[in-house]
């Protein structure tokens, strides 16, 4: 991913040197159990502990692979010139290089998570606290982008709060199911190497043995981390897209904050433009991206191929380097959101108590209206708002029909805005649990 939608902590993961060094970390915790095991002298073993220090030499190590064609191999050849070759004789040891390959991708993943997860802690903090703060600032509710019935502010962040939650605890999950680790040999056998020696390095690497291996790692596990990594993303824009929404001249409910110096345009200096939340649902295509791939990686030939490798070298530094800064930037957006509430209510109030109209459907009902006949009174008057402009409760109490079953201070109750927001304590016990 290009530096410009990148954080260092994230890229570190992705970098040839950290990859290198699991490598390393990996040969190095199969050798010792191998020596555990008597199946290699535990002089070699120690011996390969000398490079721990080493900073692998990434540019020597492709002048190798240029040469030998083969990425682990070339890692192999770098480290004897480290070690020695007599002593590293015994490295990779029954091994292929799917052990290695697998086993850290999987490894990079389970870091990655884990500031996936720090991100998202991030951003429902900044939901939660901006949810309470704007818990009772009544806004129309829309569907369709037509006004629909009151809600608040407090509900419309309660709700994002809830949803990236569930993507919280669905990455938790992902982690878990990408947590494992192979150490089995050609085609998964381990004809050629204990199953302890898997084991052993798994518990290093912070791991989980693979139940059952081919010669990789089944790649459904994959599937299902980089397809939680897009639902988390398609989560993000859903934000995002409500508060560019917003942030439109005619609605102008909330906006991005706009900062000393910040410009707009190039061309009209009065624009205050929603640049963040607009680059937010490009990034999350982006991550999206990654899904399908991933998907497609599950079918290998037989124990093994390498179509799924050129799409993970890809798909893996791009989704989760992307994700990490999008997630970043959100939380920013969120914590530093202006909302104007005096707008909420005048967007609220431009039809003139429109939003009130199944209320009053309701009523007419319980007084012994049909349906029909209530829908059919509730909407003439209604037309009238839509196109006169009138005000809807002077039109009811107008209507003689509906006047015949409702009286004025029936209709008149009708229009009480805290009837809509009465549940709202309830909906955020149970979004937060307080």
């Amino acid at each position: 991913m290009i530096p410009r939608y990148s954080r260092p902590e994230m890229v570190a993961i992705w970098s040839p040197e950290t990859r290198f060094r699991i490598w390393y970390e990996i040969e190095a915790h199969a050798s010792d159990a191998q020596a555990e095991l008597g199946v290699i002298p535990t002089e070699n073993a120690e011996a390969i502990w000398r490079a721990k220090d080493v900073e692998f030499d990434v540019a020597r190590i492709d002048e190798i692979e240029a040469v030998t064609k083969h990425d682990v191999i070339a890692f192999l050849t770098h480290l004897a010139e480290h070690i020695g070759a007599e002593d590293a004789r015994f490295v990779h040891q029954g091994m292929t290089s799917s052990d290695v390959l697998d086993t850290t991708l999987n490894v990079q993943l389970v870091r990655a998570a884990d500031i996936l997860l720090a991100d998202l802690d991030r951003v429902l903090a900044a939901l939660k606290t901006r949810a309470y703060e704007h818990k009772d600032t009544v806004r129309i509710g829309r569907s369709h982008g037509i006004h629909a019935e009151p809600t608040t502010m407090g509900l419309t962040f309660a709700r994002f709060y809830a949803e990236m939650d569930r993507n919280r605890n669905r990455l938790e999950k992902a982690r878990w199911e990408v947590a494992t680790g192979a150490i089995s040999g050609a085609v998964g056998t381990f004809a050629n190497i204990d199953p302890a020696v898997e084991e052993h390095v798994c518990a290093k690497m912070g791991l989980r043995p693979e139940p059952i291996s081919t010669q990789v790692i089944p790649r459904d596990r994959h599937a299902m981390f980089f397809a939680t990594l897009g639902v988390i993303a398609s989560s993000m824009e859903n934000i995002a897209i409500e508060f560019r929404h917003m942030q439109r001249t005619e609605v102008l409910e909330a906006e991005e904050y706009f900062s000393p110096g910040q410009k707009g345009s190039s061309a009209m200096p009065h624009k205050r433009n929603p640049v963040l939340t607009e680059n937010l649902t490009g990034l999350a295509r982006l991550v999206r991206m990654a899904v399908i791939p991933a998907m497609e990686n599950v079918a290998l030939w037989h124990e093994r191929d390498i179509s799924h490798s050129s799409v993970e070298r890809a798909i893996g530094p791009d989704a989760t380097i992307t994700l990490d800064f999008a997630l970043n930037r959100l939380a920013g957006v969120i914590e530093k959101l202006v909302i104007y509430p005096a707008n909420m209510l005048a967007n609220m109030n431009k039809f003139k108590g429109l939003v009130m109209s199944q209320r009053v459907l309701l009523a007419l009902t319980q007084a012994g209206v049909s349906r029909e006949d209530a829908y059919r009174l509730v909407q003439r008057n209604a037309m009238k708002v839509w196109e006169q402009g009138a005000d809807f409760k002077a039109e009811l109490l107008g209507d003689a029909e509906v006047t015949a079953a409702l009286s004025p201070a029936e209709i008149e109750e009708k229009f009480d805005l805290g009837y809509h927001t009465r549940h709202v304590d309830t909906i955020f016990a149970r979004v937060f649990g307080e």
